[in-house]
């Protein structure tokens, strides 16, 4: 038999002194009411990760259920801008309250927390995922039955806090359909089963652009090899959201909540069927 190297978590023996693996998640303010917990990832920055949050939420409150986002991309926060929120958050003597959109998505981001909202926030690693718990811990999530985490792109310390630090029930992984993007999403996935969290789908961004005119599908930034990944890996969900004009105008005038495209709809379903 090797040495011991007290590390429980990479043993395979079944010995008298093994321990379970310490436990890091954090517990909600104590008058939230929390369902489900949907983290939203991708590898690299630029694919459109805060849209499909968004359009994530805003597919479950038209299903009838309560959604609210936690906006975990502390250095680079969209959200609010895309719900068309700009007020502060408050707070009263039992902890901070998120912001609702007009349709009633509860939010949390720093922009909601900054004097102004093009102030940088210039931290680092630690003070970041401290601030990601904070979301969590501090803020008061009334009766949500889907979380969604906005997620930072890569596999640094945001990522890994929330990961170990929230009760995640599945990811959401998104990427566009350029080669390289795609060895990066294995790292996203990669990761994802490492954490021992399932995938519930892909969401490939700029997949295709439809030609006003004639109709014709064309594929501007190469062809799609989502459905390869998706297959190496077990992933059952792929959705597929073209370039559309009308959607980037909706998130640039915070109007998502009144977006028009069913690309989600089979995703939507998955993950209302935890």
């Amino acid at each position: 038999m090797s040495e011991c190297t007290n590390d429980c978590s990479s043993c395979g023996q079944n010995c008298a002194d093994r321990r379970q693996p310490a436990d890091f998640r954090e517990k909600p303010h104590e008058l939230s009411n929390i369902k489900k917990v949907i983290a939203v990832v991708s590898g690299k920055g630029g694919v459109g990760k805060s849209l499909v949050t968004s359009l994530l939420a805003v597919n479950s409150m038209r299903n009838g259920y309560h959604a609210a986002v936690l906006d975990a991309d502390v250095t680079g926060p969209s959200i609010p801008n895309v719900f068309g929120v700009h007020e502060k958050a408050t707070g009263n003597g039992f902890g901070i309250l998120p912001v609702s959109s007009k349709l009633g998505v509860d939010l949390m981001s720093i922009n909601l927390l900054l004097e102004n909202e093009t102030d940088p926030v210039v931290w680092r690693g630690p003070i970041l995922a401290g601030t990601v718990k904070q979301f969590w811990t501090d803020v008061i999530w009334k009766d949500v039955d889907f979380m969604y985490v906005d997620m930072p792109p890569g596999t640094g310390d945001v990522p890994l806090t929330v990961f170990q630090s929230l009760p995640v029930d599945g990811i959401v992984v998104v990427t566009s359909p350029q080669e390289l993007v795609g060895m990066i999403v294995e790292k996203a996935v990669k990761m994802a089963q490492m954490m021992n969290i399932p995938v519930l789908g892909v969401v490939e961004n700029y997949s295709y652009f439809t030609c006003p005119d004639c109709g014709k599908q064309h594929k501007l930034y190469g062809e799609s090899h989502i459905d390869r990944i998706a297959e190496q890996y077990g992933i059952d969900t792929v959705c597929r959201i073209p370039i559309q004009p009308k959607l980037a105008a909706a998130c640039d005038a915070g109007m998502i909540e009144l977006y028009e495209g069913d690309w989600l709809d089979p995703l939507t379903r998955k993950i209302e069927s935890l």
